[in-house]
């Protein structure tokens, strides 16, 4: 997954390697039957069911059912075998924090099984934060952070690499990690002080760095992503005795070899697998192979199943790379591959049982079941087998239990041919819009990035019908509903079949707009409906005029004073009524003529930022509230003509509102903001006079200033959108 939002306070400051160790709280008990938190709240998950690009999947080598699971965004988990599910374990990572909900990397310590080890950071971006590493005695329950003083980059290319984090074979206490742009970092504390190694290679500012650290024996290696795959410029290395690194002699040169994506070690054989691509991924590979090393000779063989390149499908030349790479602990030679980015022909995975001398493609007998997560289909027929497979998992007590990871889901099978999602408790949807309907089978419709919209009939299962089709959109950047019409909503996203469309019976089922301006293809904005559906009014971003329809979409014309890049809100109660904030003179705009054209209100309330929110108060015309941000939080009862600011809170990066509390006349507000020096999830029940803080330390899911609404049907049910953790929903533990 690429989507990412930015924030402007401070992430992690420039801290050194040999940091103070930070104790970070007890994250137990996020599974489906939530434990309260502390502010009285229990919190969940509304089921998706994956929907990001699992990055990484590590079986533990000594305990049977225990697993790991990373992400490019949304953090990591453990498997739970009793459960079948897996346990979120980063969630309490906070709002300042946010670049640390990317995991680069994870490594297990085979003598000690409470052991884990993550490295975080998303970015490795002059914008972003440092990297940081967790440290877990008990399996991720509880961890202790050491912050580092480079940058680490789980959401950039070469994602899918790995693993580059190490405990070293000889000695439980040191553990190597691999960087992208500051080369080798060593530790003899068990992760709590880092220092550079004497790696031979020199980093670049710009390059891969270290894409693989593996042990083999009591050797270990490194593979390096900087060389351009000719002789003489290795891209693998090796250490016997944890000090002097030297070049692995006659290693494998030329494109195909280019960059090493993965590496695995045979005991038995005492060989090493490594995959390999012209470029790191998961995009951009056209060419890869696949090497072994007898480690015992120096002896290099080259086992790749098919080269790229050989064939031809709908999708063009057969062009790919070799990605995940596992091998069976109980079966000598027997071992499993992946390709990846692979359109034309669809990815695979290959498993040999002789070594590489031969090799049979398990997508060729495949039995896919995706009842489970129905969205995987994309709107086709059937699922495909895979993308972006980079991940590969091989159970060491079960040799026919193999998992592989795609840009949405955890496959997994048991038997070689019949294959599932298995992944229970993983949610990595970066949602961007949240409705709670007032009536209907749904209590939420979401907007996510690379999933598009969904209707959740159920909280507690992926939605039957999987994402919004006619059209299918991968990303969503537009979702409204008509307050006086409910059963009237209409979306907005990219897609290749419409940018628009609408539904009548409250989202089930959709069709797309008749007709769509030139520009909606290029720059699909958001989207809104006016309180009874008549009229629709779409932006297209910050070079081009809003536009309007009267007739659903079946024709389109321009809204010249409509300002360019705002998004549109409409007034929940008076049709005639539609609103915009530009953010680049601070001013409010208001159409009292249902959008046909707007005039300028309040003005002065810029935020200094692009990003801001404008919600209208259910069942109240012209009743508006404007989060901006650190600005603070204003109010304008008269229709923007005048804004008040907000004295309960110094910070507002989203509002929604919700069913009112007992007795009370105003809807319950919800807001990610500051009341004080903490920003986390809050809810009013007097107006904002008052807030109360409703999310603790363990439940903060970093980032989540896109959207946050209330059930106008529950008091006090919230829906959270979390950027790499879907959406999150409390509810008062009674």
């Amino acid at each position: 997954m690429s989507t990412f939002h930015l924030s402007r306070r401070s992430v992690l400051a420039g801290t050194a390697a040999v940091a103070a160790v930070v104790t970070l709280p007890s994250v137990q008990g996020q599974a489906a039957a939530a434990t309260p938190a502390t502010g009285g709240y229990r919190w969940r998950n509304a089921v998706q069911g994956g929907t990001g690009f699992i990055t990484g999947v590590l079986f533990h080598p000594s305990v049977k059912g225990l697993a790991y699971l990373r992400t490019d965004i949304g953090g990591a988990y453990r498997w739970e075998e009793r459960s079948g599910r897996w346990i979120p374990l980063t969630d309490h990572i906070g709002w300042d924090d946010w670049n640390l909900l990317g995991v680069e990397a994870m490594a297990v310590d085979p003598a000690h099984p409470d052991r884990v080890y993550l490295s975080l950071g998303t970015y490795a971006q002059s914008w972003a934060g440092n990297g940081a590493v967790l440290r877990s005695e008990d399996r991720g329950a509880t961890w202790q952070r050491t912050d580092l003083t480079v940058k680490l980059g789980a959401n950039e290319d070469g994602r899918g690499c790995g693993e580059r984090l190490l405990v070293d074979p000889r000695d439980s206490d040191t553990l190597w990690l691999g960087t992208r742009h500051d080369g080798l970092l060593k530790s003899t504390d068990r992760g709590a002080t880092w220092k550079s190694a004497n790696f031979p290679a020199t980093p670049s500012a710009t390059g891969q760095g270290i894409t693989l650290l593996v042990a083999a024996g009591r050797s270990v290696y490194a593979g390096w992503g900087d060389s351009d795959g000719t002789a003489g410029k290795p891209n693998l290395y090796r250490t016997s005795d944890g000090t002097t690194w030297e070049a692995v002699p006659r290693q494998p040169t030329g494109t195909a070899a280019k960059v090493p994506v993965r590496a695995a070690y045979d005991r038995h054989t005492r060989e090493l697998y490594v995959t390999y691509a012209d470029a790191p991924g998961p995009n951009g590979q056209s060419d890869g192979s696949v090497h072994k090393l007898r480690t015992t000779t120096g002896k290099w063989s080259e086992v790749t199943p098919v080269k790229p390149g050989g064939a031809t499908g709908e999708g063009g030349t057969d062009s790919f790379g070799y990605g995940g790479v596992a091998v069976d602990a109980r079966r000598p030679g027997t071992v499993v591959v992946s390709t990846n980015n692979r359109w034309a022909l669809v990815d695979t995975v290959y498993r040999t049982t002789d070594g590489g001398r031969s090799w049979t493609s398990l997508k060729d007998k495949a039995v896919l079941d995706v009842s489970e997560t129905p969205y995987l289909t994309f709107g086709a027929d059937k699922p495909k087998f895979g993308w972006w497979i980079q991940a590969v998992g091989l159970d060491p007590y079960d040799s026919r239990h193999i998992v592989y990871g795609t840009g949405a889901t955890l496959y997994g099978t048991r038997d070689l041919t019949h294959w599932a999602p298995q992944i229970r408790g993983v949610e990595e949807a970066s949602v961007r819009q949240l409705i709670s309907p007032p009536t209907g089978t749904a209590h939420l419709l979401s907007g996510s990035g690379d999933v598009g919209v969904m209707y959740h009939e159920r909280l507690t299962a992926s939605p039957s019908r999987g994402m919004a089709s006619n059209p299918v959109f991968g990303t969503a950047t537009g979702l409204s509903l008509a307050p006086a019409k409910p059963s009237y909503v209409v979306r907005a996203g990219w897609g290749d079949h419409g940018n628009g469309a609408f539904s009548n019976d409250g989202g089930r089922t959709w069709a797309p707009f008749d007709a769509q301006p030139d520009v909606a293809k290029s720059a699909p904005g958001p989207i809104a409906t006016n309180a009874d559906g008549s009229v629709l009014l779409w932006s297209f971003g910050t070079a081009n005029p809003g536009y309007r329809s009267a007739d659903n979409g079946a024709g389109w014309s321009e809204v010249a004073t409509f300002p360019k890049g705002a998004v549109p809100v409409a007034d929940p109660v008076d049709p005639t009524r539609l609103y915009a904030f530009d953010t680049t003179t601070g001013t409010l705009f208001a159409s009292t003529d249902s959008g046909r054209t707007f005039t300028a209100r309040a003005t002065g309330l810029n935020s200094g930022d692009t990003e801001f929110q404008l919600v209208a108060a259910p069942g109240r015309s012209g009743d508006l509230w404007l989060s901006l941000k650190w600005n603070g939080l204003y109010r304008s009862t008269d229709g923007g003509a005048a804004f008040t600011k907000v004295a309960s809170c110094w910070a507002s990066y989203t509002l929604g509102f919700g069913k009112a509390a007992e007795g009370a006349a105003y809807p319950a507000l919800y807001m990610v903001g500051a009341t004080d020096s903490i920003t986390a999830v809050y809810r009013s029940d007097d107006e904002a006079k008052s807030w109360t803080r409703i999310n603790d330390d363990r439940h903060q899911w970093g980032w989540i200033g896109a959207a946050i609404t209330g059930d106008p049907r529950v008091h006090g049910r919230v829906y959270i959108a979390t950027n790499g953790r879907g959406v999150q929903y409390g509810e008062p533990a009674r």
